[in-house]
């Protein structure tokens, strides 16, 4: 099947690579210097990146307009956040063609699950795994599975997937799903959703505000790993503890929250210290 040209949009506030590979998406390949495929449920989209264009591959055209978040003024976004500080200046412009993805949020659930503590490479092979064994066949591979199909797997199943001691933790979030409405947690606040969050087993702070930026697209949270700790002691540092970091940065970002975080986060870690393919 051939895929045919979506859309194209200009490149200036949408760099693929970097919105890929920023932590916030695991199923995607790189093709060549220039070309990534993306999946996303049963969607399957590629994108080539020409000059000044990137032009979108796709049969799901109105999916993957909205999953790169193509409606939203990232140009307002830069310029507001450039003008907090130095910093922040030179993060936003470093950063600048990252987009929020709009994800599936059950897709974001088990795949931060399987984030926690592990790196990149791993959680995509450990993703693409459970795909294989329990996805539908989609035009361009295997769909993500259903809860259903989830939740009818043991324990064991997980763990011979390679998924660690995360193995308990996917099976009992696939069985409470199964009678969870995801949807009522569009109609709380982000501190209400976040503390529910946090009664899924094997979602800590981090997971949780990764879910809610990635999966809900919740602008007003801040996930915090290794690198933004380092970023924090480098150029904010006012003495607050590891548990107080997010609530700082929440507080002094407001609703751009979680876009500063992606700025600081890719320019600590492609930037300054240039180390690839590392979660957060």
């Amino acid at each position: 099947m051939i895929l045919p040209l979506a859309f194209t949009y200009s490149s200036k506030y949408f760099n693929v690579a970097d919105t890929l590979e920023c932590g916030q998406i695991f199923r995607y390949k790189k093709l060549a210097d220039d070309r990534y495929a993306v999946y996303s449920l049963d969607k399957y989209a590629e994108l080539t990146t020409s000059d000044d264009t990137v032009s979108v591959y796709t049969v799901d055209k109105e999916y993957f307009w909205h999953f790169f978040d193509l409606d939203a003024d990232y140009s307002d976004k830069v310029a507001r956040i450039s003008a907090l500080s130095p910093i922040m200046r030179q993060a936003a412009q470093c950063g600048k063609g990252i987009r929020i993805l709009n994800q599936n949020l059950t897709e974001m659930i088990f795949s931060f699950i399987i984030s926690a503590n592990n790196n990149i490479k791993r959680i995509q092979l450990i993703i693409e795994r459970i795909c294989r064994e329990l996805g539908s066949d989609a035009p361009f591979g295997k769909a993500f599975p259903t809860v259903e199909s989830l939740a009818a797997c043991p324990v064991e199943f997980f763990a011979r997937l390679g998924a660690g001691y995360r193995d308990k933790y996917l099976a009992a979030t696939a069985q409470k799903l199964l009678d969870y409405d995801l949807g009522m947690l569009d109609a709380l606040d982000t501190p209400s959703a976040r503390k529910e969050l946090l009664t899924f087993m094997g979602v800590g702070p981090k997971v949780a505000d990764c879910i809610l930026l990635f999966g809900m697209h919740r602008g007003d949270v801040f996930p915090v790993d290794t690198w933004i700790k380092k970023v924090y002691h480098a150029y904010f540092e006012q003495g607050h503890k590891d548990n107080e970091i997010s609530t700082f940065f929440c507080n002094l970002f407001g609703a751009d929250a979680g876009l500063c975080q992606q700025y600081l986060f890719y320019f600590e870690r492609k930037y300054r210290q240039n180390v690839p393919n590392t979660v957060q």
